[in-house]
C-alpha cells in the first residue's frame, strides 16, 4: 500500500513538473512575441545586440550549409532518377525528389543545423550568465534582461532557420533541374508545371507553417530551458538534457503532423 501511494506522488510531482515545464515555454513565447511587437525593443543598444546575433548566427553558416544541401540533392537526384528509369517511372522521379528534398528533408535538417551550431550553445551561454548572475545585474542596472538577451537570440535562430531552410530549397530545386535535364532552359516549362503540380496551396502552406514552426521550437525552447531550467533541476545537465528531449519531442509532432497534412 505504502509503495502504490509513493508510486502515485511521483507520477503526480512529475505531471506538476512536466505541465510547469510547459507553462514557462509558453509563457516565454509570449513575452518574446509581446516584445517583439513593441517599439521600445529597438533602442540603438538593442538594435546592435540584435543586429550581431542574426549576423553571427546566419552568416557563418550559410555557406556550408548550401553547400551540403546541394550535394545532397545532386545525390539524390541521381539515385532517384536512375532508380526510377530502370523501373519504368522516370516521370515520377523529380516529383519525388521536390517532395523528399524540400517539403521534408532540408526544413527538419535546418532547424537541427540551428540547434547544434546555434541556439542550444546560446542557450548554454545564456544559462551561465544567469548563474553567475549576469541577467540580474542587467535588471539592477534598469535594463530588461529578456529584452537584451534573449529576445535577440530567439529572432536570430528563428531568421537563421528560416533563412538556411528558403536559400537551401531555392538551390536544391535548381540542383535538381541541372541533374535531371542537364543545363539546357528547353525543359523549363515542363519542369515548373511539375513545381506548380506538387506546390499546391495546401502543400506550400503547410511548409510555410513548418518550417515557422520548427524555427519557433529550435530557437525558444534551449532558451526556456536556459531561464527556467535550474530552477527544477538539480543539475545544469539533467536541465539541458530535458530540453533537448523537449525540442526533439516538438520537431518529431511537427514533421508527423505535416506528413499527415500532405498525404492523408
Amino acid at each position: 500500500m505504502a509503495s502504490w501511494r509513493g508510486m502515485v506522488l511521483r507520477l503526480n510531482q512529475s505531471a506538476k513538473s512536466w505541465i510547469a515545464e510547459w507553462w514557462r515555454l509558453l509563457y516565454l513565447g509570449a513575452v518574446i512575441l509581446v516584445l517583439t511587437l513593441s517599439p521600445s525593443s529597438y533602442s540603438l543598444g538593442n538594435r546592435r545586440v540584435l543586429a550581431w546575433q542574426i549576423y553571427s548566427n546566419t552568416v557563418p553558416i550559410l555557406l556550408g550549409f548550401t553547400l551540403l544541401c546541394a550535394l545532397i540533392s545532386l545525390v539524390l537526384t541521381r539515385i532517384v532518377t536512375a532508380t526510377a528509369l530502370s523501373y519504368g517511372l522516370s516521370q515520377y522521379a523529380l516529383q519525388v525528389v521536390i517532395r523528399v528534398l524540400v517539403l521534408e528533408l532540408i526544413p527538419l535538417t535546418a532547424a537541427l543545423f540551428v540547434a547544434l551550431r546555434c541556439t542550444i550553445p546560446d542557450g548554454a551561454e545564456l544559462a551561465t550568465m544567469r548563474a553567475r548572475g549576469h541577467l540580474e545585474a542587467l535588471r539592477q542596472q534598469g535594463i530588461e534582461p529578456v529584452r537584451r538577451e534573449v529576445l535577440p537570440r530567439v529572432v536570430a535562430g528563428i531568421f537563421s532557420t528560416v533563412a538556411l531552410a528558403t536559400l537551401s530549397c531555392v538551390v536544391a530545386l535548381i540542383v535538381a533541374y541541372l541533374a535531371a535535364y542537364g543545363p539546357s532552359l528547353s525543359s523549363l516549362q515542363a519542369y515548373t508545371r511539375l513545381f506548380g503540380q506538387v506546390f499546391n496551396p495546401g502543400v506550400t502552406l503547410i511548409l510555410v507553417l513548418k518550417t515557422l514552426f520548427f524555427s519557433l521550437a529550435v530557437s525558444l525552447i534551449p532558451m526556456a530551458s536556459a531561464l527556467y531550467g535550474l530552477a527544477s533541476s538539480n543539475t545544469r545537465t539533467s536541465a539541458e538534457m530535458r530540453g533537448l528531449v523537449r525540442m526533439f519531442a516538438v520537431l518529431l509532432l511537427l514533421e508527423v503532423l505535416s506528413l499527415v497534412g500532405n498525404y492523408y
